[in-house]
């Protein structure tokens, strides 16, 4: 991360920024001894942008997303990661978004923002949609935060399964285990005839098609 924070301060957005964030992911992941790979990169278009929903493992999932994604990305955090020194200037230079979940109101409000920004500046934004890691190594119910950003803004979604990153370092876990990892992205969903009151029967279909790419056998 320490790579990330600096190369925001000379090039907040940019193809440099992308090489250095690659840079940074490979780097993290071979200190983890993770063997990565990406599998179904052509299936995210140059020049599409797409809202990228995952399911969330480890702490190794984010070096995961940098070394491997083909396309520029945002993450979507919480609202009071800003206030934590060093990560919210990051978060703030490097204009991801954030929600603000201080109430409902607040919340529906930054949701559609960030979904008027997506919109509008044809960003490709990530959602861990169980909300946190898990601490099983079983992926948990999604949240319906993903579909909300893809109805509201009319951009498709991009399910995306990451594979192997508990065995490396599972949550509440200071010790790590050299191993394979894959980021598996599997076809766009499109938002069409989805209403948000529909949101839900939208979430658990982008839910179904992470676990069928979870599911699916090693390549």
């Amino acid at each position: 991360m320490t790579t990330a924070v600096v190369t925001s301060v000379f090039a907040p957005e940019g193809r440099w920024q992308r090489f250095l964030y690659r840079l940074w992911g490979g780097t993290v992941l071979g200190i983890f001894g993770a063997h990565g790979r990406v599998v179904g990169a052509e299936k995210l278009k140059p020049g599409a942008n797409y809202v990228i929903v995952s399911n969330h493992l480890s702490l190794v999932d984010t070096p995961m997303m940098f070394r491997w994604l083909p396309i520029p990305f945002k993450f979507l955090a919480k609202r009071e990661l800003l206030k934590v020194p060093f990560i919210g200037w990051y978060l703030n230079r490097a204009r991801h978004l954030t929600v603000d979940r201080a109430s409902l109101r607040s919340s529906i409000e930054s949701m559609n923002e960030c979904a008027r920004l997506i919109r509008e500046r044809h960003l490709s934004v990530i959602i861990f949609a169980e909300g946190t890691r898990s601490l099983t190594g079983e992926m948990q119910s999604f949240k319906d935060g993903a579909a909300y950003l893809a109805i509201q803004s009319g951009t498709p979604v991009a399910p995306i399964a990451m594979v192997g990153t508990w065995d490396i370092l599972p949550a509440k876990s200071s010790y790590f285990m050299p191993g394979n990892v894959e980021l598996r992205i599997g076809e766009p969903v499109s938002p069409e005839g989805y209403t948000l009151k529909q949101r839900a029967a939208f979430t658990a279909l982008l839910e179904e098609r992470v676990r069928e790419l979870l599911a699916a056998p090693t390549a």
